[in-house]
Formats: structure tokens, sequence, C-alpha cells
């Protein structure tokens, strides 16, 4: 369906959302110049929508100082927003119930433990972040609604936290209308404050990939070396190469093992802290190597095996993003079944850990069927955090249908989804 078209049917059915929760009247000139604005008169609304994500290359490495390829899919979260004229934010969010945000409440920018893990508090994380960058921030209503779906990798959370910033930033940020009729946003400056949101607010402790991804669009090679993340685009093109990219759902929602994902990073900081830093990607593996040992004594092997793969990993997205470059695709994949790998043997990310979970490991299944189904025809991993989530898999093209059919059959559900890489970044339009 042409992009176009797409927008225009989510446009209809955001218009449908916010009437039946707030009412929808454009507000007459004489009230806007006045600038007073009652919850049903409207001066203007404010259009946003941005595209979940697929991990090309790099498994958690991001929060590392390390480097990633990243893709926008073709799913998106979709906002539809205005002022109020009350001190108050209201959000409407399809499938998660409704918030209320209170700007007159002492307090109302920081963290809320009751919020944790809720969708409530990215709203408050983004809100609070456009003021403390200056933003004249005032009380207005949004509906949303999305394709991306939830608990499996493709980073429902960063496009909504995205989204919620493209609302903000053309309700109040005054931002320049492009050629094109989308306001021009800093994609990168609302990546970062996505990121803010969901370690503060929403409690989990993510790199930045999911949001610069969401928010950038494309297929992009991030660099998290400095403090502010270096994005350069890059080539992309599975299907020229003759292979579609396949999510096959394991059914474990990984948002439910927060804490398992958290350890990960926590792990690998450790390692840099007894090596003088305070982040893998400040060292050399040969820091690492020269004192394994004593490290492996100090404070586990699954902590050392996790920086080694930190160091191994890194130098994998290094050589897929030359590969790229080269149209090396066979070598491309070949990285990307040592990815794999390396996350289910020395990242230990592919399945749970809890007590008892060894009698389910649907992701690591899945891994083994692509195996069996693929050999080295393709290849497969471990998608985003882990611990259940997706598998992704490179298909040839003209295998995809029955790899999907196989996989569906073997696992018992509709599991597989062919996705479209490189949808458009963030984005946002007035409407009068």
């Amino acid at each position: 369906m042409p992009e176009s078209q797409v927008e225009a049917q989510k446009l209809a059915y955001l218009e449908e959302l916010f009437a039946k929760a707030f009412g929808e009247a454009l507000a007459d000139e004489a009230t806007v110049s006045q600038g007073t604005v009652s919850p049903n008169s409207r001066p203007f609304f404010v259009l946003a929508s941005a595209p979940g994500r697929m991990e090309v290359a790099g498994n958690h490495v991001d929060h590392q100082g390390g480097r990633v390829i990243s893709a926008a899919i073709a799913e998106r979260t979709w906002g539809l927003a205005a002022p109020n004229g009350t001190g108050r934010i209201r959000v409407v969010m399809e499938g998660f119930g409704i918030d209320e945000i209170d700007l007159d409440e002492a307090g109302w920018d920081v963290p809320r433990k009751v919020e944790r893990q809720e969708p409530s508090a990215l709203v408050r994380g983004m809100a609070a972040a456009f003021a403390a960058r200056g933003g004249q921030l005032r009380g207005f209503d949004l509906v949303t609604c999305s394709d991306v779906p939830p608990g499996c990798g493709l980073s429902s959370s960063a496009a909504f936290e995205v989204m919620v910033g493209a609302c903000l930033e053309g309700l109040f940020g005054g931002a320049a209308v492009a050629p094109d009729g989308f306001l021009r946003l800093d994609p990168v400056a609302l990546a970062l404050a996505g990121v803010d949101a969901e370690q503060r607010f929403f409690g989990k402790p993510c790199g930045a990939q999911d949001q610069l991804a969401s928010a950038c669009g494309g297929a992009v090679l991030l660099d998290f070396a400095e403090a502010v993340p270096t994005v350069t685009p890059i080539e992309f093109d599975a299907e020229g190469a003759g292979f579609a990219a396949v999510l096959v759902d394991s059914r474990q929602d990984h948002s439910l093992h927060n804490d398992e994902f958290a350890a990960i990073p926590a792990d690998m900081r450790m390692v840099a802290n007894a090596l003088g830093a305070s982040r893998l990607g400040d060292i050399e593996v040969d820091a690492l190597l020269s004192r394994i040992g004593e490290l492996r004594a100090e404070l586990g092997d699954h902590r050392v095996m996790r920086a080694l793969h930190y160091f191994d990993e890194v130098d994998r997205v290094n050589r897929q993003a030359a590969a790229l470059a080269a149209g090396d695709f066979g070598l491309f994949l070949r990285c990307v079944r040592l990815s794999g790998a390396s996350s289910a043997q020395f990242l230990q990310n592919v399945s749970l850990r809890d007590p008892g979970s060894e009698t389910r490991q649907p992701a690591m299944v899945i891994q083994s069927l692509a195996a069996h189904l693929l050999g080295e025809r393709g290849a497969w991993r471990i998608h985003g955090g882990g611990f259940g989530g997706s598998v992704l898999a490179f298909v040839p093209a003209d295998e995809a249908a029955a790899f999907t059919e196989a996989m569906d059959g073997l696992l018992g559900y509709e599991a597989c989804r062919q996705v479209e890489v490189g949808g458009a970044g963030v984005r946002a339009r007035r409407l009068s």
C-alpha cells in the first residue's frame, strides 16, 4: 500500500479515537489569538509516527560503547495530538489504557516507582525531557495506535518514545516545515530523550540502538564510542542479494524478563570496572586476556564470557559492515551465524535462566529448527534483548514460503513474519 494511503488510513482511525476520547472541534481564530483553548476547541493537530526496528548486527554491545547495524522496518507506531488548554497531559494508548499527568503537581517530572515498566512512564519521561531542554510544555491530548507488536523484539517501546517526542516537538517545539510537509526534527535528540525515558522512568537499562534506528530510519551503522553516537547510513539490501528477512516469534515475551536483560550490561560493567574503565568499549581485549585468570576467580566465568562476547561481536559488526560495502552477502551471513552462536553460548541471552526454565527454551528451539531447515544456505540469530522475543533468519527468497510453512507447522502457530527493511524514520506534520 502506498505510504500516503497508509497515513490517510491511520489518520482517519486516530481521528475517530480522538473524537471519542476528547472531542475534536477546531478553535476559531479569536480563541486562538486570545490563547485560551478549551479542551474541545483545537487550534491544530499533530500527526506523528515512528517505526519499529530490526537489529541487523551487534547483540548487546551498544550499551558498552560498541558498534551495531540496525534498520527501521515498515511497521510503525502512530499518534495524533492536540493542545487542550489545560495543565494536564491526557493520553489514550490503544491496548494500554488511559494515562494523565498533572503538570501543576510538584515533582511531576521525576520518575515514579508505581509507573515502572508501564507505558505511562515513557510519556512522563518524554515530557520531562522536553521541558528540561527548555521546551514550553503545556497540556495536550494524545491518542495512539501501533502496528509494531510488543514483546517480540521489534522495539515497540522505542517507537512509542520517539513518536511521543515528535508530537511534543510538533505541538510546542516550533519545528520548521520541510518542503515535503513534514516537520524538521532532530532524530538523534529525540532518540536520546527516549533512552533517558526508558532508563530512568521505565526502569530498563537499555542502550540507544533501538531509539536511534527508529528515529533515523533506513539502515544505519551506529557507533557508541562517544557520548553522542555517530549515525552512518549504510546500504543493506537483503532482497537484492536474494534473501528474505524473517522474524520468528518465540511467544516468550522478553519484556517479562527485564531482570535477566539488566544483568547483561551490569555483568559487562563489572568486568570493565575491574579493569579500570566504566565500560568495555574503553579498553582493549588484550587487557581482559592479560588478567583473565584473576577475573574468572573474582567475577566468575559467566561475566568473563559475556565480556569476551562483546569484543568478538564488535569485531563481527566491523566485518559485516565491510562485507555489505563490498557486496559480499555470503560473508555477512557467516557472521550472522557466528553472532547467533556467540549469543547462545557466551552471552547466554537466548534461553531463560530462571529455576526450572530448562523445560522451556522456545528461542533456542527456534534457532535449532532454523539450523535444521536452512543449513549454510541462510543464517539465524537471536534478535534484540533475548530471553525470548524473536529469532531473525535470513532465508533464500525462493525458500521463504516453504521455510515459513515448515517453521509455523513445527511450532504449532503462526510464528513467522517477513520484514520489510529500511522504513522511514520519525515523522510529524501539523494538521489544521
